[in-house]
C-alpha cells in the first residue's frame, strides 16, 4: 500500500531536481493568486472609503433633489443637477415646520475665480446655511461658519478652505481680509480645520459662502440639492412623506422632485462597487488559469524527459493510478506552495497600498483569500490531469529504453 508521507516526499524531491522549471511554475501562480488579492483588496477599499464618506454625513440624513428619479433619479443628471422645475428657497422654509426635521442646509455649488493681493485661483464656490456644518459634522480651524440669519439675505462673508487660505494668502493673516469672488466682494469670517471631500469637492479647496449670496453670485434661483437632518433614524419615512406633500402642494400638484435617503445612495454604490471588487478579482483570476496552462506544459514536457523514472517505477510494480497520483500530488505541491507565496505578496502589497493610500482601507475579503487558495489548487489539480494519464499510460519497457 501507498504511503502518503512517500508520495508527497517524492513529489518534494522531483521539484527540488528541477529547480528552474518549478522556480517559473511558482512564479506564474505566485502572480495569479497576488493579483487577485491586490485587486479585490482595491475593490474592497473603495467600498469601504464610499461607506466612511457617507458616515461622515450622519445616520439621519434625508436629500432632496430637483427631478423626478423616472428622469433625474441618482444619474448624471442628478450628480450635475438636472432641474426640470426650480426647488427654492421658499420651497426649503416650508420644511421646516416640521418637528422632526432637527437641521436643513439648501445648496449651491459653482465655481468662481478668487482674488486678494494680486493672487488669483479658479475655487470651487457653495453656497449654504449656518446648519451644514454641524450636518456635515465639520469643524473649524479658525473663525466661525456662516452666520445664523435670513436665507434670502445674500450676506457678504465667507468661510475658505486650508489650501484656499495658504495659496492666497501666505504668510498674511486671513480673517478679516475682503476678497473677491467673481465681481463680488466677501469678508473672510473662517478657515475650516475639516479635510475630505463633499458632493466631489475638496473641503480644504472650497469657499463656502451663504445660499442666498450664491445664487446671486451665480445668477440662479434655483437650489442644486437640499440636506435635511431627521431628529431620529425612526422618523426618515415621516420626514420623507412630509417633504414630498410640502413641495408637491407648493407646486401645483406635481410630484417634481426626488427624496433619497442616505442609506439608498449607499446601497447602489455598494452594489455597483461589490460588483466591481467581484469583476476584478474574476480578471485577476485568468491570470491563475494562464499559469495552470503552464503546468500542464511544463508537465508534459517533464513527463517526456523522465520516462526513464516511470518506466523503473512501473517495472518496480507501480500501477498506473499510483504513478497518476504522483504526478497530481507534485502539481499539487507546486500550486498550494504557489498559492501561500501569492498569498504573502498579496498581503504586502495591500499593505502597500494602505501604506501609500491611508484613507483607502484596501483589505482583501475573506472570499478573495480562500477562493484564490482554491482555484490555485484546483487549476493546477485540473491541469496536470493530462500529463498524469500520459505517464499512466507508458509502456515500463519502451519508457526503459527512452522510447
Amino acid at each position: 500500500m501507498i504511503q502518503a508521507r512517500d508520495v508527497i516526499a517524492f513529489g518534494w524531491n522531483a521539484l527540488k531536481g528541477y529547480r528552474t522549471r518549478t522556480i517559473l511554475m511558482l512564479i506564474a501562480m505566485t502572480i495569479g493568486v497576488a493579483a487577485v488579492l491586490m485587486l479585490t483588496a482595491l475593490g474592497e477599499g473603495a467600498r469601504r472609503y464610499v461607506r466612511n464618506e457617507f458616515a461622515s454625513l450622519g445616520t439621519n440624513l434625508v436629500i432632496i433633489l430637483p427631478g423626478r428619479s423616472e428622469t433625474a433619479g441618482v444619474g448624471l443628471g442628478t450628480m450635475i443637477g438636472a432641474t426640470p422645475r426650480d426647488l427654492t428657497l421658499d420651497d426649503v422654509q416650508a420644511l421646516t415646520r416640521n418637528s422632526q426635521i432637527t437641521r436643513i442646509a439648501p445648496m449651491n455649488v459653482g465655481t468662481a475665480e478668487i482674488s486678494w493681493g494680486g493672487r488669483k485661483r479658479e475655487v470651487p464656490v457653495l453656497g449654504s446655511t449656518h446648519e451644514l456644518l454641524q450636518i456635515r459634522h465639520w469643524e473649524m480651524a479658525q473663525g466661525s461658519f456662516l452666520p445664523k440669519g435670513d436665507w434670502n439675505r445674500p450676506t457678504a462673508v465667507c468661510v475658505i478652505g486650508a489650501n484656499v487660505r495658504n495659496q492666497i494668502f501666505g504668510p498674511h493673516a486671513a480673517l478679516g481680509q475682503w476678497i473677491r469672488l467673481g465681481e463680488n466682494r466677501y469678508r473672510v469670517i473662517g478657515i475650516m480645520g475639516s479635510e475630505g471631500r463633499s458632493i466631489g469637492v475638496d473641503v480644504q479647496d472650497v469657499v463656502i459662502i451663504p445660499v442666498a449670496a450664491a445664487q446671486q453670485l451665480f445668477n440662479v434661483s434655483s437650489l442644486f440639492r437640499v440636506l435635511i437632518e431627521a431628529k431620529t433614524r425612526a422618523a426618515i419615512p415621516k420626514v420623507i412623506k412630509f417633504t414630498e406633500d410640502t413641495i408637491q402642494a407648493r407646486h401645483q400638484g406635481e410630484k417634481d422632485v426626488t427624496v433619497i435617503t442616505q442609506d439608498a445612495v449607499l446601497a447602489t454604490f455598494d452594489r455597483i462597487l461589490g460588483t466591481l471588487t467581484y469583476a476584478v478579482g474574476g480578471i485577476a483570476a485568468i491570470s491563475l488559469a494562464v499559469a495552470g496552462i503552464l503546468i500542464m506544459n511544463v508537465m508534459l514536457i517533464a513527463v517526456s524527459q523522465r520516462t526513464a523514472e516511470i518506466g523503473l517505477l512501473k517495472a518496480l510494480g507501480a500501477s498506473g493510478r499510483t504513478i497518476q497520483i504522483l504526478i497530481l500530488v507534485e502539481a499539487l505541491l507546486l500550486s498550494l506552495l504557489g498559492g501561500v507565496v501569492g498569498l504573502v505578496i498579496g498581503e504586502l502589497g495591500a499593505w502597500g497600498i494602505r501604506a501609500a493610500f491611508p484613507q483607502m482601507q484596501a483589505y482583501p475579503p475573506d472570499w478573495a483569500i480562500f477562493a484564490s487558495m482554491i482555484v490555485a489548487i484546483v487549476t493546477g489539480a485540473v491541469f496536470s490531469l493530462l500529463p498524469a494519464r500520459k505517464a499512466a499510460r507508458l509502456d515500463p519497457v519502451l519508457a526503459l529504453s527512452r522510447r
